[in-house]
């Protein structure tokens, strides 16, 4: 069974393998295991969100992770579709834009010499055995629009503005091979606003460097999703660690609030 799970991820096919994802998960209640704790044992450091040092920032809002037509969705579709990914990254998008707040994107691309490495974890190496993220090269945009390396359709407006910096891409989880981090504090940031995809592997992997070089991190939990596969739930398990680490964890419908009210 496992090998027959294997083969279906390694192709662009893949997400056809859980069709009813979108449906079933549409009307579902949200899981147990995913409920705040009635009596938690830490408390929160809320954040003051301020125009001038806070920024939104997106990690992969690509094809690959968030459509029907990206070669991850068989993976991520459950939780994407539970949690409302695709709309949410949208609600926070725009209200950033339209409150003059900056949004940081930091996207997965991968080119050809990126699939000469000699070694790989698991997870790097079944992206590159579905071409996620491929590009035809650094300097070549060829092929490129509508592809999953490209934006999902919806957030290209809020992208292409003047107040959205796309940093170079990450090569595996975090932004540490990026210029992320250099490009926020060019501009004084030091709030993050942290959503995008997947919970437990990138956004995970951004909210643990982003601590580590400084930043206060707000982590949007309704703004991300995870693999749901033989191995785990991706999701619940980035959940338990933004509990842990991050300043604050709080649904879109309050980041989009206090974005609003930031000075």
């Amino acid at each position: 069974m496992k090998k027959i799970i294997k083969i279906v991820a390694a192709t662009s096919l893949l997400a056809s393998a859980y069709p009813s994802f979108a449906q079933s998960a549409k009307n579902k209640p949200a899981k147990p295991a995913y409920a705040d704790p009635a009596q938690p044992m830490l408390s929160e450091t809320p954040m003051t969100l301020t125009k001038s040092d806070t920024a939104l920032v997106v990690i992969d809002p690509q094809i690959d992770f968030l459509s029907p037509k990206g070669v991850s969705w068989g993976a991520v579709g459950e939780s994407v579709t539970e949690n409302n990914v695709v709309p949410h990254l949208e609600d926070l998008f725009s209200a950033a834009n339209k409150r003059g707040m900056l949004t940081f994107v930091s996207p997965h691309y991968y080119y050809p010499h990126d699939h000469e490495w000699e070694f790989e974890g698991k997870l790097e190496k079944l992206m590159h055995d579905i071409k996620m993220f491929d590009r035809a090269g650094q300097l070549d945009v060829k092929g490129f629009k509508g592809s999953g390396a490209d934006w999902m359709p919806q957030y290209k407006p809020y992208i292409n503005s003047k107040n959205t910096i796309v940093s170079a891409p990450h090569k595996i989880y975090g932004p540490e091979q990026n210029d992320l981090v250099l490009q926020m504090r060019k501009r004084g940031i030091n709030k993050v606003i942290l959503a995008g995809m997947s919970s437990n592997l990138c956004v995970q992997a951004h909210m643990h460097e982003l601590i580590e070089q400084g930043f206060e991190v707000m982590v949007v939990r309704d703004a991300t999703a995870g693999a749901i596969i033989p191995e785990g739930d991706g999701y619940l398990a980035a959940l338990v660690n933004f509990r842990f680490m991050a300043s604050e964890v709080v649904y879109t419908s309050d980041a989009v609030k206090r974005i609003k009210k930031a000075r």
